[in-house]
């Protein structure tokens, strides 16, 4: 299944905030820098991305997405074992500098150990641009891990503290990068996006665990184009898109070789066009 980039229907909230901002001669918000992850995982022949339903209460809330939020200080401030692509070759990828690049890398993984509860890391001290030969932590769904998800998340403690008390390394090798979107101009809260695929590492499971979130589940990507083109599923056009993207792709395989030509450095924007007679929608830039 494709998306039509040429229009994507609006929800009625961003609508009456696109209407208030204008009204008021609002000024942009600048967008926080922020990263989301699509965890992937096989099903059968097939393949399922884990999406997440954000609590009414929030930005975007009601609506589903993917695991993510935005950059944290300590992200861009740890020193923490690391390994695969080093912040440079990101830097690269990505269209920023190294130390840039370290802060959106750390802030993917951060953020699916806080929101999924699945860690990108493996044992042993890494070196940065090394791989770990496929060695990844395993379960980490015990009360002990728990504890420290919950403590990160909290911020009493950073992400570099709990790999180097566990002793374990950053597999950066784990995100391949997909794509940048930042959030239109009247939104009030505004995010500069990078988007990442990550494979469910063996072993690991995704929880429920976020505080930000109803309602998650596994869903093949077709099948989460036809649900929200059905109006069974509210989302916006950069899950919209990804998804379709993802399932261009075909498999797993696949969606690993499209991510090593894709540009996740130019960012997109959904302009919305809201016609005095018609439906206001989403449009691309």
């Amino acid at each position: 299944m494709t998306i039509d980039s040429s229009g994507f229907p609006a929800p009625p909230a961003l609508v009456e905030h696109a209407r208030r901002f204008h009204a008021e001669g609002g000024t942009p918000a600048p967008p926080r820098v922020a990263a989301t992850v699509l965890l992937l995982r096989p099903a059968g022949t097939d393949f399922e991305v884990y999406v997440i339903r954000r609590v009414a209460a929030m930005a975007f809330g009601g609506v589903y997405a993917f695991p993510g939020g935005g950059v944290d200080p300590s992200d861009s401030e740890a020193h923490l074992d690391w390994a695969g692509p080093d912040p440079a070759a990101w830097a690269g990828r990505l269209g920023v500098t190294p130390d840039a690049a370290q802060a959106v890398v750390c802030a993917a993984a951060r953020e699916v150990f806080e929101e999924a509860g699945v860690l990108l890391a493996g044992p042993g001290g890494g070196t940065v641009g090394d791989a770990v030969g496929g060695t990844v932590v395993g379960d980490v769904s015990g009360d002990h891990w728990e504890t420290a998800r919950q403590d990160l998340e909290a911020r009493r403690r950073g992400f570099a503290g709990l790999l180097a008390e566990r002793q374990l390394t950053l597999r950066s090798d784990l995100l391949l990068p997909w794509s940048r979107w930042i959030t239109p101009e009247f939104e009030p809260r505004r995010f500069d996006t990078y988007f990442f695929v990550a494979l469910l590492p063996e072993g690991q499971r995704t929880r429920d665990v976020s505080g930000e979130a109803d309602h998650t589940m596994w869903v093949r990507p077709v099948d989460a184009l036809a649900r929200a083109r059905a109006g069974e599923l509210t989302m916006l056009p950069p899950t919209l898109v990804t998804l379709a993207e993802v399932a261009a792709a075909g498999d797993l395989a696949g969606v690993a070789r499209a991510s090593a030509t894709r540009d996740a450095a130019t960012p997109v924007t959904p302009r919305l066009h809201v016609p005095e007679n018609g439906t206001p929608h989403f449009t691309l830039t």
